[in-house]
């Protein structure tokens, strides 16, 4: 929706141009791409019901970080939204450096030699393996399904904002992240764990994690609507991306 008090621009006018609240939402971004990659991925929930749920059971599990990993793509349309697809593609990029600094960073920690006159760290060790030290496949597929699902989730974004003519901003948001989450599903899983999970219980997880995410995604739309209509009014612009480059491999504005 826009503002009566906002002029909807092309992405090309506001190249440059410098808003109050963009570095701000940048490092929440990366700040909840970072925490769900690395604290979530090690903790595995279960909940029990009183009931069997036909297709499910009467428990689910599922990995901790998909409670808040679906945030990021809330920022990703948020960012899309009013500041355009190339504003969003710059905080995509700087979220993949940051999980390539974080991955080398943990592989650089867990391979240095623990003191041995530190006691405790007979128990550190180990933890912070167990935490930290994820297969090489579920980190190339965790890499690789967030820069290919953000990227989509944004370009989605964009184009339906002008075939909508800004219009309709919850099919937007909710159309966007079924792709985008449907691209990061599809790609993390199989890589992650085909051939260590059955076909079945792969398959079910990744209907179960896209389905969760769309209803997170749309049970959060009315809060978008208040941070994307609060954004437009204070930084004035309301990007419509009609002559924009989508091509994902640049950091121009």
């Amino acid at each position: 929706m826009t503002t009566s008090t906002v002029k909807p621009v092309s992405g090309a006018v506001v190249m440059g141009r410098h808003f109050r609240y963009y570095d701000l939402i940048m490092a929440a971004f990366v700040a909840v791409l970072l925490c769900s990659n690395l604290i979530g991925p090690a903790k595995i929930c279960e909940i029990t019901f009183p009931f069997a749920i036909p297709g499910i059971g009467d428990s689910l599990s599922f990995g901790a970080g998909n409670l808040f990993f679906p945030i990021g793509y809330i920022f990703g349309d948020i960012l899309t939204e009013v500041y355009g697809y190339a504003r969003a593609r710059r905080v995509i990029w700087a979220g993949f450096f940051s999980l390539i600094f974080a991955t080398f960073m943990s592989t650089v920690i867990l391979a240095l030699p623990p003191a041995a006159s530190e006691p405790f760290n007979a128990t550190l060790q180990p933890a912070l393996e167990i935490v930290f030290g994820n297969t090489y496949r579920i980190v190339i597929g965790s890499m690789v399904a967030y820069w290919a699902g953000d990227f989509v989730n944004s370009y989605v974004m964009a184009k339906m904002k002008i075939l909508t003519k800004g219009r309709y901003l919850w099919m937007r948001t909710i159309g966007s992240t079924m792709a985008g989450q449907g691209v990061d599903s599809l790609i993390f899983y199989p890589i992650a764990f085909a051939g260590v999970w059955s076909g079945e219980s792969l398959m079910m997880v990744i209907i179960f994690n896209f389905v969760f995410k769309v209803v997170f995604e749309a049970l959060m739309t009315p809060f978008t609507y208040l941070i994307v209509n609060k954004l437009k009014r204070v930084e004035k612009v309301d990007v419509y991306d009609v002559d924009t480059n989508f091509t994902p491999f640049s950091l121009k504005d």
